[in-house]
């Protein structure tokens, strides 16, 4: 066995890099074909039932709101059901001829189930189901004051997804429908102070990638990884180190730091976009998809990049981070971030 072992050693890494060079540009262009192809045959999804969790704000709204304008009939499910009303009101008057709400908690199984069942009792079908519920968490792991007030994070952002994904597979298997699955490029950046959150998208991008094989085609996925996206996310909504679920703007301004934010309906404009063109891979703003490879090929500079602007010497603020100090000194935020980030409206229950 060791002989085996010692053999792949030397001749794996050769070989790999001999196939790839010679297989990868007609590859490439093979896939160059088949998206100008499905540029022109894009989905067309008026009439279908799409399903999108955490449709309340941000990302998940503007989804609904770029289904609706396509005359997709819409099942919102969120836990705030005063603002999915409000959703559902908007997708009416832009075009969605069914507009269904359910309130519902996706880190409780039978809630999931719930969504899927009124879906198919009202509605009769299933096309696309948009994974989209998520929360963040912003602590150092040992200034958590009770590590398990972390477990939601998990409960939400990746337990939802495998919920309401088991529960709606059948139908869309029987419409060649898809799922659209909000990860996140956390996934693969280390940001400090998010462990949490990065581990759990890391653990949806893992579990779809999976899923692709075990569903083949009948069920196609688009997985999104988004950067850093006008939302509640970015408006200092999280679970602090004392395990409650806060709004820190300033806590907000030390992690999204230096990044630029994109403005939440031109992202969710390209995720529909890409989804109903059958991508199975949306990163937005597209620039953010470089970072992929700056943690790939020079993961020591991305650390030390993230310790100069995100770390503190120990006693100190993480107001005194070096990128938070840079965006209060330039004024660099009124160029960055968008006005709504800037002065947050948190929507309410």
């Amino acid at each position: 066995m060791d002989l085996i072992h010692t053999f792949l050693n030397l001749v794996a890494p050769p070989f790999t890099f001999f196939t790839l060079l010679l297989f990868l540009p007609p590859f490439q262009f093979f896939k160059f074909f088949l998206s100008i192809l499905a540029s022109i045959f894009t989905e067309d999804v008026a009439g279908k039932v799409v399903i999108i969790t955490g449709a309340s704000s941000g990302i998940g709204e503007h989804i609904a709101y770029e289904y609706a304008k396509r005359g997709a009939r819409l099942v919102l499910a969120a836990r705030r059901e005063r603002s999915l009303q409000e959703v559902a009101e908007t997708a009416r008057e832009l075009g969605a001829p069914d507009v269904v709400v359910v309130r519902a908690d996706v880190s409780k199984v039978e809630d999931c189930r719930k969504v899927v069942d009124q879906t198919m009792n009202q509605l009769g079908r299933l096309d696309h189901l948009v994974n989209n519920a998520g929360l963040m968490a912003v602590s150092m792991l040992e200034e958590a004051e009770d590590v398990t007030d972390f477990r939601a994070i998990m409960d939400i952002n990746f337990w939802g997804y495998a919920y309401m994904t088991k529960f709606a597979a059948p139908y869309l298997r029987n419409s060649q429908g898809r799922i659209i699955v909000l990860s996140s490029s956390a996934s693969w950046l280390p940001a400090p102070r998010m462990s949490f959150y990065n581990a759990s998208k890391a653990a949806v991008a893992q579990f779809f990638e999976t899923l692709r094989i075990e569903f083949g085609p009948d069920i196609g996925i688009t997985l999104v990884t988004p950067g850093f996206i006008e939302s509640e996310l970015t408006q200092g909504k999280f679970i602090s180190k004392a395990g409650r679920l806060e709004v820190d703007q300033d806590m907000r301004d030390v992690q999204v730091n230096i990044n630029p934010i994109q403005r939440v309906e031109s992202c969710a404009k390209a995720i529909v976009n890409r989804a109903c063109r059958g991508e199975r891979y949306v990163t937005e703003p597209a620039w953010f998809r470089v970072t992929f490879f700056w943690k790939t090929f020079c993961p020591e500079v991305l650390e030390w990049m993230y310790r100069f602007l995100y770390i503190t010497s120990p006693g100190d603020s993480p107001q005194e981070a070096h990128g938070k100090k840079l965006i209060d000194i330039t004024g660099a935020k009124a160029v960055l971030y968008p006005e709504t980030v800037q002065t947050p409206e948190t929507k309410k229950d």
